[in-house]
């Protein structure tokens, strides 16, 4: 699998790349990431749909420093990631 997905669950955004798992907070309006636009390397240019606003809004996530805090070395993690796909279905 060369592809991560990145959904959500409540006011976490869940990215799930082979068996590891990494949540994070976000505003509890967010109800869905619906595309991603761009994927370099652990930084994510995302479309993000909030309860606040009919339209969706561009969001950005850098997932380096969340990693690095989590201790997992960022290239060796990222290193295998070709694409990020939108999962929309509730994290379990």
């Amino acid at each position: 699998m060369d592809y991560a997905i990145l959904s959500n669950d409540k006011n976490y955004t869940v990215f799930r790349f082979g068996n590891k798992v990494i949540r994070f907070k976000v505003p509890n309006s967010l109800e869905k990431y619906t595309a991603v636009k761009e994927w370099d390397n652990g930084y994510l240019v995302v479309m993000a749909k909030y309860s606040h606003n009919t339209d969706c809004e561009e969001e950005y996530i850098d997932l380096v420093p969340i990693l690095e805090n989590l201790y997992i070395l960022p290239n060796n993690f990222l290193k295998g990631i070709k694409e990020v796909r939108i999962e929309n279905d509730e994290y379990y």
